[in-house]
């Protein structure tokens, strides 16, 4: 795996959610820092691609209220344990679970094992609730897919704070996740 700054030079071969990814990127004026990969669809696999990056990908995780009502994208950190419990009672929504591949490539554009805050440039009615644990927030960088999982992003969070969640218009809601049994 190399690292690149910024987009391909050629978009021949890439899906447009992708290139649409980078667009956006590029029009808000965000540098951001990518590296092309076999398919990294879990933790495991993003295990490599941290190496190359120097920094740890978030986990992304899609989900919704047990009446599918309400949806969440949690970023936390990759090596932090998802805690259903734990994240309910911060949210004051009890039942949580995954939400289907459908709804997320229906909300986000994404399809599974892509998830990513990317995918809020694509949610135009703001039907996802955008949940960020706070140890994600207190890093110097974020890492992400551009909505697909043969790639991966290096952007600094600040950008990412002040300058592409203001533009999709999406309030995070930070939360405290501690992963613990």
């Amino acid at each position: 795996m190399e690292l690149f700054d910024g987009r391909p030079k050629s978009t021949e071969g890439r899906l447009s959610r992708e290139v649409r990814t980078y667009d956006f990127l590029d029009k808000l004026g965000i540098n951001y820092k990518r590296t092309d990969h076999a398919p990294a669809d879990n933790m495991e696999a993003c295990n490599e691609i941290d190496k190359v990056l120097e920094v740890i990908i978030c986990k992304n995780l899609f989900l919704c209220n047990r009446q599918k009502t309400k949806y969440y994208l949690l970023m936390m950190p990759g090596d932090k344990k998802f805690k259903t419990k734990e994240l309910s009672s911060q949210i004051n929504s009890a039942r949580l679970s995954f939400a289907d591949a459908d709804d997320m490539l229906k909300f986000l554009d994404i399809e599974p094992g892509a998830v990513s805050i990317m995918g809020l440039m694509n949610d135009k009615e703001h039907a996802v609730q955008l949940l960020i644990d706070e140890d994600v927030k207190k890093g110097e960088y974020i890492g992400c897919h551009p909505c697909v999982c043969t790639s991966s992003l290096k952007i600094k969070t600040e950008d990412i704070f002040n300058k592409f969640l203001p533009e999709v218009g999406h309030e995070p809601v930070i939360v405290h996740l501690i992963g613990e049994d």
